[in-house]
């Protein structure tokens, strides 16, 4: 399939029911975690919750329902809380980028100095369904295990944040997170061309065409069906993801 409108993505999240160490969740919670350059929308579609935030300008709780939609920008940390069967569509602008590392978990500073020790404590295991050695339990135990330090940060930042403020404690985190993705920008960047900005491209080609009175993209048109990846979903950073191949 070709790109998305705009180069997003979209996956379906069913949030995690592990219960959280800081009894945060009457039903679990997700992971938190930032995004360096991309920004991201929650549409709820079933359950009730909570999106807790912590950025620039403090921290803040967004009650979650059907029908409410919830975006984040870059430099916010968010965190989805899951109050009862909570689903939601996650509509993600520079489709891929989160996949190549624009995500990053809220771990303590020692899993933060390099890339090395960062992917260790973030990379899930592999191969749970193709290879015997790795179980679909295996990886959430990893899954939960991860999130499980994230929130162990994200506590810390938190604190920071009510004694210092919140962009004085967000400021070695923003640091470290940069250091971690520099070297995948020119990837991001190629990516990026190939996608989101070409799609921009192409529209602003198109407009100054109409502006001619031509329009010969019509001729173009077409349109495509792609269903969800089979199950099982795999795990994300806030659950169980349905996704579509695009």
């Amino acid at each position: 399939m070709t790109n998305l409108p705009g180069g997003v993505s979209v996956s379906r999240l069913r949030v995690y029911d592990w219960p959280a160490p800081d009894g945060v969740g009457r039903s679990g919670s997700g992971t938190p975690h930032v995004h360096i350059a991309s920004t991201e929308a929650y549409v709820v579609l079933s359950g009730t919750g909570a999106l807790h935030t912590l950025g620039p300008e403090g921290f803040a709780e967004h009650p979650l329902r059907p029908g409410v939609v919830v975006t984040v920008q870059p430099g916010v940390v968010h965190r989805a809380v899951n109050d009862g069967d909570l689903e939601m569509l996650v509509v993600m602008s520079n489709a891929g980028l989160p996949e190549m590392g624009d995500a990053v978990m809220t771990f303590p500073p020692p899993a933060l100095l390099d890339v090395a020790t960062y992917r260790e404590a973030a990379t899930l295991p592999t191969g749970a369904g193709a290879h015997a050695d790795v179980t679909d339990e295996q990886v959430a135990h990893a899954a939960r295990a991860r999130r499980d330090l994230a929130l162990q940060g994200y506590g810390q930042l938190r604190e920071a944040a009510e004694a210092n403020g919140p962009r004085a404690a967000l400021q070695p985190f923003y640091d470290a997170a940069v250091r971690l993705v520099r070297t995948s920008v020119p990837r991001w960047q190629d990516l990026w061309g190939r996608t989101a900005f070409a799609e921009t491209d192409a529209t602003a080609g198109v407009l100054e065409g109409l502006m001619r009175g031509a329009a010969p993209h019509l001729q173009a048109g077409r349109a495509e069906r792609v269903e969800s990846h089979p199950a099982p979903r795999r795990y994300g950073l806030c659950g169980r993801l349905e996704t579509w191949p695009a």
